[in-house]
């Protein structure tokens, strides 16, 4: 990338997202591969489709707060949509290397 280059709307999203933390564990969303697919409408509303490591988890509430929270400050950003889904079901092996490490998966 350029040294003066502006991120994408989508590089500024993925960096956003991996700031949020899982309140339980200490470690980003992305890492813990719960976040699917992220899509902005020409008008910027945001929607994260993401899921959980188990059904009705208690700190869904909290994470959804962090995401509208740090997504809202990317200038283009208007609105903040987090749907959840389980399915595919969320299962370690969707976790990054250093996520894995981190809770001794390896």
């Amino acid at each position: 990338m350029e040294k003066n280059k502006k991120p994408s709307l989508p590089q500024q999203i993925e960096a956003k997202l991996a700031e949020v933390l899982d309140p339980e564990l200490g470690i980003s969303i992305v890492d813990l591969g719960l976040v699917y697919g992220v899509s902005v409408t020409k008008n910027g509303r945001a929607k994260v489709t993401m899921t959980l490591t188990t059904m009705g988890c208690p700190m869904f509430g909290v994470i959804e707060k962090q995401i509208e929270d740090v997504l809202m400050t990317i200038p283009e950003i208007e609105d903040v949509k987090t749907e959840i889904t389980f399915d595919p079901p969320w299962d370690p092996s969707k976790m990054s290397e250093s996520a894995k490490a981190e809770l001794g998966f390896e």
